[in-house]
């Protein structure tokens, strides 16, 4: 199991709290968690990634309770085991796509070779921007690479928050197709966050909050 919670509950204040279903996520399976706006979906993407403390329940990623590790230890964890995609690309604008990615590497203290790096801009399509500042390129074209980022230590889940949010149909479909196929590649388990009711039909399992 990649990712079991039981019991989640969270408070911002008294009058607004969560209560979540229980996950649980076989490795290399996809979920989909849908959710209205004021559903608490961004709260449970940053619990499930151990940005944010629920007030009771646990997270297990891989077996490992993150919660009961102290909060450099989850840094590192998450650094070495999960994948980020969130919903405004969060990339260094004034380094070129090849810079982006090998200051990912760099926080998750893995190695990968250039070559393994270029490969996988290729495989994304960024094969002509590597070199290219990422401020420079279009919202689609940043959106890949921020994918690319999430992916480039090879995690073992990644997390994607409202990846199609701004999306027509056909780059709805596109954009869920190439987290799909890309997290297979790597075996990594999928789960995305979103209000977009769109993508219930693209996923055989997910949770409505």
């Amino acid at each position: 199991m990649i990712l079991e919670t039981k019991n989640i509950e969270f408070s911002h204040t008294e009058e607004r709290s969560f209560s979540y279903p229980d996950i649980q996520l076989e490795s290399s399976g996809q979920l989909l968690i849908l959710g209205k706006s004021g559903t608490g979906k961004t709260t449970l993407l940053h619990i499930l990634c151990g940005l944010l403390k629920p007030k009771q329940g646990h997270v297990l990623i891989d077996g490992t309770n993150i919660f009961s590790l102290e909060s450099s230890q989850i840094d590192k964890f998450r650094g070495k085991n999960i994948g980020i995609v969130f919903q405004q690309a969060h990339l260094l604008k004034s380094l070129t796509v090849e810079e982006n990615l090998k200051s990912a590497l760099f926080f998750s203290q893995k190695k990968e070779s250039t070559e393994e790096i270029y490969k996988l801009v290729e495989q994304l399509g960024l094969q002509q921007f590597i070199k290219k500042n990422v401020g420079k390129l279009s919202v689609g074209e940043q959106q890949r690479v921020a994918i690319a980022r999430a992916l480039i230590h090879k995690p073992k889940i990644l997390f994607a928050d409202e990846p199609t949010s701004s999306l027509d149909d056909e780059n709805t479909a596109n954009v869920v197709q190439l987290l799909k196929e890309q997290t297979a590649k790597f075996q990594t388990s999928l789960v995305i966050v979103t209000h977009d009711f769109r993508l219930k039909s693209l996923f055989s399992s997910h949770i409505q909050l």
